[in-house]
């Protein structure tokens, strides 16, 4: 396991957080559960009807002493998330009738309780598609203020020490935004700045807008929304070091850096790569995480008022308790913010 990880669940465990797990009947998640407790890395609660849980519980000789469980239909707060549910969506086109089906799925009622402060994140799809795990914070716990964009990073570590923070770097947006625009792009960066900070104890964020272009060496429309979003970032927050548009390797190699953009703070020297679009952001991990032999944690969301995180379906036990860290940790700046 990577010393990243294990500096996350120490972070995690420094000031526990308590994460809502809305598969609670899923192997995995029960498995991962009780690691979670025994570690010391956040108070979590499973969701489902009782005997199941315990039933798979049973199955993997999972002790759950310690760890709540939660059916919502039987729930004392299920007729109240019910009405307020409705009132939320009545516009929309919820009836009475559809809140009260919606509040029996387990990711909109940990939503609603995330809502309501009574859970500090959750975490889901082992079992659920990105859609039905983002869907509720987005109806429900909605985005952090002057945010309009959900997006996610990927924490890279790659084996040579001097690129990034130590071989550290974040990518962003390598799974959910397909073509954002200039606009998005800009929140994109900030957001991935702050989970820098959060979660990685980046002092210093360099954030490098990606293009196939650096400063204007190419003209092309897609050039100029990486330029017109690099505008906006610093704009939005002045004392954040960033520039753009730069290629790859000025943004990563300080010879070529300072050759193609000279003076800036961020050539060649930095730790946040943003791409243009999902289709760069997605081929340039896996290239990096592939051919580089380097470790890729995520992806991991931002831009939600509390933070929700989206498992792959293939992932593992130790995949599920990691996220938790990280998303006990992004709760924890969340308060501190």
């Amino acid at each position: 396991m990577s010393s990243l990880i294990e500096s996350i669940k120490a972070k995690a465990k420094a000031n526990k957080q308590y994460i809502l797990l809305p598969e609670g009947t899923e192997e995995r998640t029960v498995q991962a559960a009780a690691i979670i407790r025994d570690q010391g890395i956040a108070d979590v609660t499973l969701f489902g009807k009782e005997e199941e849980i315990r039933a798979v519980a049973d199955k993997y000789n999972v002790d759950l002493t310690g760890i709540g469980l939660i059916d919502p239909e039987t729930h004392p707060l299920y007729e109240e998330y019910v009405n307020r549910f409705y009132e939320m969506r009545k516009a929309k086109g919820v009836t009475p009738e559809k809140a009260a089906a919606t509040m029996k799925d387990p990711l909109f009622f940990a939503a609603m309780m995330v809502k309501d402060k009574k859970g500090d994140g959750f975490v889901s799809g082992a079992i659920n598609t990105t859609g039905n795990t983002l869907r509720p914070g987005l109806q429900i716990v909605k985005m952090r203020p002057g945010i309009k964009t959900v997006s996610s990073f990927f924490i890279m570590s790659v084996q040579d020490k001097s690129y990034g923070e130590d071989g550290t770097l974040l990518f962003g947006d390598c799974a959910v935004n397909i073509n954002p625009d200039a606009d998005q792009l800009a929140e994109i960066a900030l957001c991935t700045a702050d989970s820098a900070k959060v979660l990685c104890d980046f002092k210093e964020p360099r954030v490098a807008m990606l293009s196939f272009s650096t400063k204007g060496s190419a003209k092309h429309e897609n050039v100029d929304k990486v330029a017109a979003a690099t505008a906006k970032v610093k704009e939005l927050n002045p004392e954040l070091m960033v520039d753009g548009e730069l290629q790859a390797d000025a943004a990563l190699v300080e010879k070529v850096g300072q050759l193609k953009s000279p003076g800036s703070p961020v050539a060649g020297k930095a730790n946040i790569l943003i791409f243009p679009d999902l289709q760069a952001g997605n081929i340039g991990y896996k290239l990096v995480q592939r051919l580089g032999n380097a470790e890729a944690i995520g992806p991991v969301c931002q831009g939600f008022a509390a933070p929700i995180n989206d498992l792959s379906r293939g992932c593992s036990v130790e995949d599920i308790v990691s996220l938790v860290a990280i998303t006990a940790v992004q709760a924890q700046g969340m308060k501190q913010a």
